[in-house]
């Protein structure tokens, strides 16, 4: 069964509606993978081995009773936990909600369900989201299976890494300023985030709520556009969700191409502070883009100078007043002080020993922001440059109809790297959290090793709100390009885990 989970998503929903091969196998197959890697990766917070094998069983039986089923019927995935599920701890990589479990599934779940998709398990984050190297979690972080001694990315290092080490077809993330774009960078893996409400966040514990969008992890574009399918569309209990179409993610990856179009290289983002390693690989990828028959045209966007800041205003204000459900009374844990304590005191001593620091760090910074002496200085200054930051975005795709730039500024960093060094952790999503801002979608697709580690480097195409299958066109056209170079995908340049 090996082989099995070295396939891409495409290729083994193709083995299933043969009949060569069954849902079961195929599950089993990556179970075994979980059990035989999971303890060096750390990617799952919980497997359900139980329950994804009883759905791939009723898949298969259904299959072979002749029933139609939905494309991904018996495709197994591995879900991100900050959504929520019925049958699962859903903790957001957050002591505060150990073994928490939900009284309804997240809108994205239920379509899951509805497709009748074994669900392996839920994926490591760093807590609720907040960071970019997974060390953040409560439980501990996920390695990179290209070097365990270095980091998948964050918050979403769990989804990304579970897809590069072969322990699922696909993954949900979540991306508030680069979690699914800059893990996917990190790991050789693809991973999108999608325009601002293409996908619903009923479900999805939130980090802040105008920037977090729902996404696909997954091992090349095409698997990525067959689940984005899948889980857009209007919500009516998502007050932000779109209320129409973008179209099938899935024609716009098969008919992909470059030539033609016009790919804008943000001025601000392809220079000083990239590892050369990355500059170079990024640069092979222009002139790929250029043989195909894109243009490049230069397009400057000064205000992403201080994207950085002020998204760092704009996510701990909304976090704060978030996260303030956490209050010991509703739901999650409770510590109780001795005597006769207030509510009060018990809150306090709750948030105290239910949050890490990384949360604490970004609770009082955005609650300072959001005090009323502060709010005009910061908060409000911090919403005109995001206003700005779209209005480079709007003058720059009259110029252009792609934006690109590498995805990360540097390959995966060593684990202890950046962590007592919140600014330094702060610019990996350099790059990332501009369209987060404005509300667009972003794609990283992987172009191969940095010189100097023979770690993945990615390149992120950005594109206009509602223009989703653009990115999936350039970025499956991109894809097949290298392909065609290598002989291989990128995956399959990932080195094998030592097993033990």
């Amino acid at each position: 069964m090996t082989e099995l989970i070295k396939k891409t998503a495409s290729e083994l929903i193709e083995l299933m509606h043969s009949g060569e091969v069954s849902s079961v196998e195929i599950t089993q197959a990556h179970l075994d993978q979980i059990s035989k890697v999971d303890s060096q990766i750390h990617s799952f917070l919980v497997v359900n081995a139980e329950s994804a094998l009883a759905t791939a069983k009723d898949v298969d039986a259904r299959r072979k009773a002749g029933e139609v089923l939905p494309m991904l019927a018996g495709l197994p995935i591995a879900v991100k936990d900050n959504l929520t599920t019925v049958d699962a701890p859903t903790t957001a990589g957050s002591k505060i909600l150990e073994g928490w479990i939900p009284p309804y599934d997240a809108t994205v779940v239920t379509k899951l369900r509805n497709q009748l998709m074994p669900i392996l398990g839920k994926t490591n984050l760093d807590e609720f989201a907040m960071g970019s190297s997974t060390e953040f979690s409560a439980y501990g972080p996920s390695k990179n299976p290209w070097d365990i001694s270095r980091t998948p990315g964050g918050s979403g290092g769990g989804s990304s890494s579970v897809i590069s080490s072969f322990q699922a077809p696909l993954a949900i993330g979540s991306d508030t300023g680069g979690s699914i774009r800059f893990p996917a960078a990190v790991t050789g893996t693809v991973g999108i985030k999608p325009t601002y409400g293409a996908i619903s966040r009923y479900g999805l514990i939130a980090l802040a709520s105008s920037l977090d969008q729902i996404g696909p992890v997954a091992r090349n574009v095409l698997d990525a556009a067959y689940l984005q399918d899948v889980i857009a569309g209007h919500d009516p209990f998502d007050s932000t969700s779109l209320p129409d179409s973008l179209g099938s993610m899935v024609e716009a990856a098969k008919a992909g191409s470059l030539a033609g179009k016009r790919f804008g290289l943000i001025k601000q983002l392809s220079g000083e502070g990239f590892q050369q390693g990355v500059r170079n690989r990024f640069a092979e990828a222009i002139k790929l883009i250029t043989d195909a028959g894109g243009e490049i045209v230069e397009v400057d966007c000064p205000s992403f100078e201080y994207a950085i800041d002020a998204y760092y205003l704009i996510l701990p204000a909304e976090a704060s007043s978030n996260l303030a459900k956490f209050d010991s009374v509703r739901f999650g844990m409770r510590v109780t002080p001795e005597g006769n304590p207030t509510i009060e005191k018990v809150m306090s001593a709750t948030r105290e020993a239910g949050f890490g620091p990384e949360v604490k760090r970004r609770i009082i910074l955005g609650t300072y922001a959001l005090s009323a002496g502060s709010f005009d200085k910061f908060y409000g200054a911090a919403q005109k440059v995001r206003t700005l930051i779209q209005r480079d975005f709007a003058n720059a795709f009259s110029k252009a109809d792609v934006l690109i730039s590498p995805t990360a500024p540097t390959t995966a960093f060593k684990f202890g790297e950046k962590v007592a060094d919140p600014l330094a952790m702060y610019l990996n999503d350099i790059a990332t959290i501009p369209a987060n801002l404005a509300g667009l979608p972003g794609i990283s697709v992987p172009i191969g090793l940095a010189d100097e580690d023979q770690l993945p480097v990615g390149i992120q195409f950005l594109a206009p709100s509602y223009k989703d299958g653009l990115l999936y066109e350039v970025g499956a056209a991109l894809e097949s390009t290298l392909e065609g170079i290598w002989g291989k995908r990128m995956i399959d340049f990932a080195p094998k885990l030592e097993v033990n």
